[in-house]
């Protein structure tokens, strides 16, 4: 698991502490850095941000005698990481339904609104999108939650059969309708379902969208409009390479994105997924998908990431 993006910091530091560079030296080091980076999914501005980073550090400062390189490079690859994958945004999504379900109980007994936390999930075609929703319904579970699953993609064959068949093994409810069905009806027919019903979560599946779709992007448009979801989650495939860039930046062009779930990650190899997508929609990473169970959806944690590219 991001073997190539690790191995590149780890050549990059290991030849900056090993002699006296020049300035010249430097420049060339940093921008094989950078094209290493590039061939790890690494967005191009987010590889640049990067370089740029330990440049000013090493030239714009002037670096003790004594000083470990190699240590010094690492702290100032670690600070600019985290600047990158630690966002404004804080999300704790089981936090948040339990929160919005305590809130519920006390508006009933005062006669108030069920209120169900509404998620609305984008990704493209082959994103892993329906598997990852059962997931989270999976969690959901395991937190003593109640939600239900939204067949909001009428468009491809077999899609509501295969959210049918996630509902069916965990013992959830489904709200769906016939092929070619209006996706929005849908959503807002689960969302009275779930206040009627008192569910905690209504969690939304759609078709899978191209940016250079417009008429899908004006359908999703269409459906965050009717269901006004409390979080649009964006669920990107980690394989993606540079599609991920021109789909992270669509998405949340045209409908806005809350959170992000990377998806197929034990496959990842490279590693620069995670930090193209977070720096394109300025949302965090929520959840990465590891394997195909319903429990092979862990959160994540920078940290652990950080070790896993950087080292020790």
């Amino acid at each position: 698991m991001f073997n190539k993006l690790r191995d590149a910091f780890a050549e990059f530091m290991k030849t900056i502490s090993e002699r006296e560079l020049s300035e010249k030296d430097l420049r060339g080091i940093l921008r094989k850095l950078e094209i290493q980076l590039i061939s790890n999914d690494v967005a191009v501005e987010v590889a640049r941000s990067i370089t740029m980073a330990v440049k000013r550090e090493l030239l714009g400062s002037r670096v003790k005698r004594f000083t470990n390189i190699s240590n010094l490079v690492r702290e100032v690859l670690e600070t600019k990481i985290k600047q990158i994958l630690v966002t404004d945004k804080k999300i704790d999504l089981m936090k948040l339904a339990k929160i919005r379900r305590n809130n519920n109980m006390k508006a009933i007994k005062n006669n108030g609104e069920w209120r169900p936390l509404v998620i609305l999930f984008l990704g493209p075609n082959g994103s892993g999108k329906t598997t990852t929703i059962a997931k989270i319904a999976w969690l959901s579970k395991k937190n003593n939650l109640y939600p239900v699953l939204v067949a909001s993609d009428t468009f491809r064959a077999g899609a509501i059969e295969q959210l049918e068949k996630h509902a069916k093994n965990l013992g959830i409810p489904i709200v769906k309708r016939p092929y070619r069905s209006d996706p929005a009806s849908v959503a807002y027919d689960a969302i009275m379902h779930a206040k009627a019903r008192k569910r905690d979560m209504v969690l939304i599946d759609t078709a899978g969208r191209l940016g250079t779709n417009i008429d899908l992007m004006e359908e999703m448009k269409k459906i965050a409009r009717v269901a006004k979801p409390d979080l649009k989650i964006l669920v990107a495939d980690a394989l993606a390479g540079n599609d991920l860039v021109v789909q992270a930046r669509e998405f949340d062009k045209y409908v806005g994105v809350d959170g992000n779930i990377l998806t197929k990650v034990d496959a990842d190899v490279k590693g620069g997924a995670a930090l193209t997508i977070t720096y394109i929609t300025n949302a965090p990473i929520l959840y990465i998908g590891i394997g195909q169970r319903y429990s092979d959806l862990i959160s994540f944690d920078v940290d652990w990431f950080i070790k896993k590219i950087l080292g020790d």
